[in-house]
């Protein structure tokens, strides 16, 4: 398994990780590759992994270097190579990898398989890194979903300023984009996993790619279903930044001061969150204190205004059996299956957002039916997951 983080930091982790483990019960080895945290769960048993890239708290001498780190890594292209001289495996799993680690992992891996051709190169894509620098296809400047890189016309996302809002940034992921596609590296994958069709139909518009393409919602972990009593409050849980439709929902908030939320997570807009009177600002929460905020909800909050994939907050929050009220963007409308489960509204429209959650909060008997329609949705557990991937490796 190859992603650039080993520790808990968002989708891509929880997946990788639980994915892992459950082919590890299954009687698979299974080893990881990415860069080295103090806070690192899982490794390899070489004990190899890249330098910490830090791109918002390096030192003056590090971000001279990064320029050419984050197109190309000559360290993580050797650590590979020596990780796969020694396992041998059968899979070589990509997730996310770009920026951190470079597309010079899968350089390795496709040189590796040349040597042993039954050799496998799987990618699980969590986002659209694959057509956009900024893999949120979301123009900072303008504050509009954007697909003008689709086609490889990365100039776009210098004249946007589309990286970090940085002319700098922006030009080094346009130039990566550039260099990788120019050589054609991705289309080296044997197998491509979207969780959402959504993202399929990026995938369908590129040449290399669409016949790899294969569509496998995001799973569950494992859970033990439990009623809990709803309380009086509306529940955001996930990243404090702005993509995530925070701003918009911040305003609406002020606005509905007779509605209490709660929030649970951290990011850059943490102080602003924290300065609003009726949020209840929890900070970061896992486990079963996340779970027990999540089932007592009266309803939760996806108002992503960026292409969000498969989001593991509204799969969370359906198994709860709360409501969620979703924006009508990217692989969400998907999992709320046609309204069964939520609520959707106009993704970036505050008004929309308010109405949507004033409507919701005074209608008991829309609740309770989509309380309902949550128990009708059903996820693949991890080890079905498994199992069924285990089958598609073997076919492919």
């Amino acid at each position: 398994m190859i992603n650039k983080f080993l520790h808990p930091a968002g989708g891509a982790e929880t997946y990788v990780f639980a994915l892992g483990q459950c082919l590890e019960k299954l009687g698979h080895e299974v080893q990881y590759f990415g860069m080295e945290n103090e806070k690192r769960i899982c490794g390899n048993q070489k004990n190899l992994y890249t330098s910490p890239v830090d791109f918002h708290h390096a030192g003056r001498g590090e971000k001279l270097r990064y320029p050419f780190r984050i197109i190309y890594s000559k360290e993580a292209k050797q650590k590979m190579e020596i990780l796969l001289q020694d396992f041998c495996p059968d899979i070589i799993h990509l997730n996310n990898f770009n920026y951190q680690l470079t597309p010079s992992v899968l350089e390795a891996a496709i040189e590796w398989r040349k040597k042993v051709p039954q050799t496998k190169i799987v990618l699980t894509a969590h986002d659209v890194q694959l057509f956009c620098p900024n893999h949120m296809m979301y123009r900072w400047k303008d504050k509009e979903v954007c697909e003008k890189c689709l086609h490889e016309k990365y100039h776009y996302c210098i004249q946007g300023r589309c990286i970090h809002h940085s002319f700098l940034r922006s030009t080094i992921g346009a130039l990566e984009a550039w260099y990788w596609h120019k050589r054609k590296i991705y289309d080296h994958f044997d197998l491509i996993i979207s969780p959402s069709q959504f993202l399929k139909k990026f995938f369908d518009q590129k040449e290399g790619l669409r016949d790899k393409t294969i569509v496998m919602q995001n799973f569950i972990g494992e859970y033990t279903p439990r009623d809990y009593e709803t309380e009086n409050y509306v529940l955001y849980f996930g990243r404090y930044s702005e993509e995530k439709g925070l701003e918009k929902l911040l305003h609406v908030c002020k606005e509905l001061q007779d509605i209490p939320f709660v929030f649970a997570g951290k990011g850059p807009m943490e102080e602003m969150v924290s300065s609003i009177s009726n949020i209840k600002n929890v900070g970061f929460q896992s486990g079963e204190e996340l779970e027990k905020l999540i089932g007592k909800a009266r309803f939760t909050i996806c108002p992503s205004i960026c292409y969000e994939n498969c989001p593991f907050s509204v799969i969370e929050s359906i198994i709860h059996h709360t409501p969620v009220l979703g924006a009508d963007i990217g692989g969400i409308p998907e999992l709320l299956h046609q309204e069964t489960a939520g609520k959707l509204f106009r993704s970036g429209d505050e008004k929309d957002l308010a109405d949507a959650i004033r409507t919701l909060w005074e209608d008991d008997e829309a609740i309770l039916r989509y309380k309902e329609g949550c128990k009708k949705v059903c996820f693949s557990s991890v080890r079905e997951y498994a199992k069924r991937l285990l089958e598609i490796y073997d076919k492919e």
